[in-house]
């Protein structure tokens, strides 16, 4: 992504003018126009440039979201989407000015149906908080991007994580949504049933689409039963290739493995370090089985031995829920542990996601071209579904360093692309990756944008994101 790509979206002094005091006058305090909150409403964990809103309202019911949304409509200010600022391409960022929605107040558990394995929320309910809730029910949210992002954010963004192997993304977890449209109208795509034939996939459509054709106000998600026994372990592998390689054996026999993620050797040395973990400076999978006692202990085995034949182990496997914490605080840490690796650097995380039997070379290639160009940046993948993620260390302040990492993340782009993958698995386009998403899906952007058109004639929604300009 070159700043170049960057979409300007031409800014309405006089409309923002008029929200700034409509918004005052409706929300008071709850509405906010501060330089801090503001820049904090775009911060982003990119180098793409701060671009922050004019003010931040903090609604609290869909009805409020609807008044900021028409009053914004009426004027064609622009509106913006925050959840809890995780987001990783320039999301939250407000190219235009406008107003910033900030969701964390609409933070309510609705309904939990247990019979259904089901459960309605609002978007500012974290996962944490979510399964926290839901603990006494025997029932838990599987999807797991890291941080604990809210709900809402996570439709928003398609957002997946460590556990998307077994249960799948927020696409396969999500069964309707309520959403205020452009034009401050409510839209509901669906009903609790688990499956539906009625019309155009609405909860689909809107699933992803970055807040660029309206705001989540509530969801309906699919919950899972808390496993009866849960092992699992690290497996330390002589190259990152054996271990890519046993990935894919592992999901080709059909074993039912709940997590598998691949640490390259860098990572695992920043791991070890910053999580005092005292395992081999190698590349590692980290393997994780839900099932019954008896089910977890087989699947173990047949991985340690899978791994036994490329190379790999010992597997070292545990059951005990403490041990087992301790791993996988080390891997969702890994993003601040990487940071060690050169201090008072800037990280830039990027992702790609490819077929699972291009995973293997992928990854090399792309430990090949970090070597070439001379970057730190560690590896760690989803690897049983083929999604990686590289974090490049550099200064920001320096734009030859920017240049180099966008010619990485360029190569590394089209590289997956031409292996029939995706220029992102997980993150999302938001700003950083629009000047790639036309070489992934060719016409279908014109399709998009013609949804986006009918959808939001003004482009009020999150305008600068996703669609590139052309």
């Amino acid at each position: 992504m070159a700043l170049s790509d960057l979409n300007p979206v031409e800014r309405n002094e006089e409309g923002i003018a008029a929200v700034l005091g409509i918004l005052k006058q409706g929300l008071g305090e709850r509405f906010q126009t501060g330089q801090a909150i503001r820049t904090q409403h775009a911060h982003t964990t990119t180098y793409i440039p701060t671009q922050a809103p004019d003010g931040v309202a903090f609604p609290e019911t869909t009805a409020e979201v609807q008044e900021i949304v028409s009053a914004c409509a009426a004027h064609r200010v622009p509106v913006i989407a925050f959840g809890v600022g995780s987001s990783l391409e320039g999301h939250t960022n407000a190219p235009g000015g406008g107003i910033s929605v900030d969701t964390s107040r609409m933070n309510r558990i609705l309904a939990v149906n247990p019979q259904d394995l089901d459960c309605t929320v609002e978007p500012g309910v974290t996962r944490e908080d979510l399964n926290r809730h839901l603990r006494d029910t025997g029932l838990f949210f599987p999807i797991d991007p890291g941080a604990n992002a809210s709900l809402g954010g996570m439709a928003a963004t398609r957002a997946s994580g460590t556990n998307a192997v077994r249960y799948g993304t927020m696409r396969e977890n999500v069964l309707s949504l309520t959403a205020v449209m452009a034009d401050g109208e409510t839209l509901t795509t669906g009903k609790r049933a688990k499956k539906s034939s009625a019309g155009y996939d609405l909860t689909r459509l809107l699933i992803g689409s970055e807040g660029t054709l309206g705001i989540i106000t509530q969801l309906t998600l699919k919950l899972q039963g808390i496993p009866q026994a849960i092992s699992g372990g690290v497996c330390p592998f002589s190259s990152v290739e054996a271990a890519c390689n046993a990935v894919i054996a592992t999901i080709q026999m059909g074993i039912p493995v709940a997590r598998i993620e691949l640490v390259n050797a860098l990572q695992m040395r920043a791991m070890k370090s910053y999580s005092k973990l005292d395992y081999p400076e190698s590349p590692c999978l980290f393997v994780e089985f839900h099932g019954s006692d008896a089910g977890v202990a087989e699947q173990a085995e047949t991985f340690g031995t899978i791994a036994e034949e490329y190379g790999g182990g010992p597997f070292l496997w545990t059951s005990v829920a403490e041990e087992r914490t301790k791993l996988w605080k080390a891997r969702h840490d890994a993003y601040w542990s990487s940071l060690t690796l050169r201090p008072g650097a800037k990280g830039l995380s990027t992702d790609v996601c490819v077929p699972i039997s291009r995973f293997a070379e992928c990854v090399t290639q792309t430990e090949a071209d970090i070597a070439e160009m001379g970057l730190i940046a560690p590896i760690v993948g989803h690897a049983g579904d083929g999604n990686f993620h590289v974090l490049v260390l550099m200064d920001a302040d320096d734009p030859k360093e920017i240049e180099q990492t966008e010619e990485f993340v360029a190569r590394l782009n089209m590289r997956a692309i031409g292996m029939d993958g995706t220029c992102t698995g997980e993150h999302g386009i938001g700003q950083g990756k629009i000047g790639f998403l036309r070489h992934e899906l060719g016409r279908s952007v014109d399709i998009m944008r013609t949804i986006k058109q009918a959808l939001d004639p003004q482009n009020i929604m999150n305008p600068g994101k996703i669609l590139p300009a052309d």
